[in-house]
């Protein structure tokens, strides 16, 4: 095998950061990853720009560590190179691309004001993580670092600029930037003259130029592969592919973007995406983004997924080590999660609100996790586990009930991310929460930066075939997939725990008006 027939898809998540080589035959071959967490500094939620760069750095580095493992071979090369990131968010920079303040992750929620003057301009639903409600914000707020900006990115198309000198962006990521229109494959030019006379900013100027999937976005500069390899083995001149957003290698990695196909993505927050032949209403719950081809996408994006999870599952892990019975974590994740199918459809009364942040589809600017029960229902570990694990998709099913109003077509739709790691668990969860069958495939554990490798092989392998065909007949023709759908008593289970999760709103509404008064 010639490292020139493999590629590389490199995704910065919320937690981790990581890389995938893949061969001609989409096989992963070798990975690397570097861990890492937001920061919540002077009320934003945030990563340092110098740890984006040292990230990038571990992580290749232990790419190459496990591909000489592995391989028996350097890794001085590949085919092409992918770049993909959390979506939205906000880094301005000035003419000469100098950073003018912190990166603005997209789980904050402080760009209200913005959001809700934008929908209303543009007639189409602005969420708050929006780069434009970001950029609109700043200027009603007056910031100094407004007069200096001449660019604004996001976190991928940052990095790919950074290794290629090229100012670009992939259509899924951009379309957490501004509205898209999906004829012209580009930013609505209508809803971009209105900004630019309500602020005077020209976002076709502003914000990188817009790709679409197959296209090539420039090559790894010398100064790029020094950044992503200082030892200097790795080659300059790679073709890399356009930069993208986590929900478009979500897709990608589930074969989800046909229409009235949609793929569930869930870790620290948790994501839909359903392809629509349509645009649909406005609904604040609802996102219109795109496939990576520019196809209409109905996004249901939830700032909260997993994070009190992993936050109770670390206590019992403590209360373990301290008994003198250490479990290893991932064992402790998979049998937590299993224990959780034990419990009640409803968790017997047992309740959870997972707001870590806020959210945006219950229109909350900032979070508090809450746990209770009515002293009559026992605690009971099955029923515990449960509803948090309900917990962590209450939100999202709010979003797709509106969907379901909307008659939208789902013919497929498949899980992927940590969720859904444990067997079963997750996937059975997800199918109450939805009232349809969720499928995983066995590559789902691979997520993001497979999705960005697909997108890069596509670049460089594509024989003229659009994305889809290319994906159902080169990539998962024959792959094997688990589909579950939840019995019955399930699915009402869940109607029963929203109906009281939406009371639970109350509470959590007044907690945070005590706590932060």
């Amino acid at each position: 095998m010639k490292l020139q027939d493999t590629v590389i898809g490199i995704e910065f998540g919320s937690t981790r950061i990581k890389a995938v080589l893949i061969d001609k035959k989409h096989r992963p071959l070798a990975s690397g990853d570097f861990e890492w967490e937001n920061r919540l500094e002077d009320g934003i939620w945030t990563y340092h720009y110098d740890e984006v760069l040292t990230g990038l750095r571990i992580c290749f580095s232990r790419l190459k560590a496990d591909v000489l493992e592995k391989l028996k071979v350097k890794l001085t090369v590949t085919g092409a190179i992918g770049i993909s990131a959390m979506m939205h968010g906000y880094i301005p920079s000035d003419a000469n691309y100098n950073v003018l303040c912190p990166f603005r992750t997209w789980r904050n929620t402080i760009t209200g004001q913005a959001a809700r003057e934008l929908t209303e301009l543009f007639g189409f639903n602005i969420p708050q993580r929006w780069c434009v409600a970001h950029l609109y914000q700043a200027i009603l707020n007056k910031e100094a670092h407004v007069r200096d900006i001449a660019h604004v990115e996001t976190l991928a198309a940052y990095v790919h600029r950074l290794l290629t000198g090229e100012n670009v962006i992939g259509i899924d990521d951009a379309s957490g930037m501004f509205p898209i229109d999906s004829d012209k494959l580009d930013f609505n030019a209508d809803m971009a003259a209105k900004f630019e006379k309500l602020t005077g900013f020209d976002v076709f100027k502003v914000f990188p130029k817009v790709l679409v999937a197959g296209q090539n976005a420039g090559k790894l500069s010398k100064q790029g592969a020094l950044l992503l390899d200082p030892s200097g083995e790795f080659a300059a001149g790679i073709p890399l592919a356009p930069p993208e957003g986590d929900a478009a290698t979500g897709m990608a990695a589930t074969d989800a973007v046909r229409v009235n196909t949609g793929n569930v993505s869930a870790g620290t927050s948790d994501f839909a995406m359903i392809v629509t032949d349509r645009k649909l209403g406005v609904h604040r719950e609802i996102d219109m983004v795109t496939t990576p081809s520019g196809a209409p996408v109905a996004m249901v994006h939830c700032n909260n997924c997993t994070t009190d999870i992993n936050s109770w599952i670390n206590l019992f892990g403590e209360f373990a080590d301290r008994a003198g019975v250490g479990i290893d974590r991932n064992k402790l994740f998979t049998l937590l999660y299993s224990i959780a199918l034990e419990g009640k459809p409803d968790c017997s009364g047992l309740m959870s609100c997972n707001y870590y942040s806020g959210e945006g589809v219950t229109d909350f600017d900032s979070g508090m996790p809450i746990f209770l029960h009515k002293p009559d229902n026992p605690v009971h570990l099955a029923d515990f586990m449960r509803s948090h694990m309900m917990s962590a998709l209450a939100t999202l099913k709010i979003g797709m009930d509106i969907l379901r109003s909307e008659n939208v077509t789902i013919e497929k739709i498949f899980g992927h991310g940590g969720y859904f790691k444990t067997p079963l668990a997750g996937q059975r969860i997800l199918s109450a929460a939805i009232n349809a069958p969720v499928s995983v495939m066995e590559t789902a554990g691979e997520g993001g930066p497979y999705g960005m490798a697909l997108l890069a092989a596509y670049m460089v392998w594509n024989k003229g075939e659009n994305l889809e065909d290319y994906l159902d007949d080169k990539v998962f023709a024959g792959s094997k997939t688990q589909t579950v759908m939840a019995p019955d008593e399930e699915v009402k289970g869940f109607d029963v725990y929203l109906a009281d999760y939406m009371k639970v709103l109350d509470i959590e509404k007044r907690a945070l008006e005590v706590f932060n008064a």
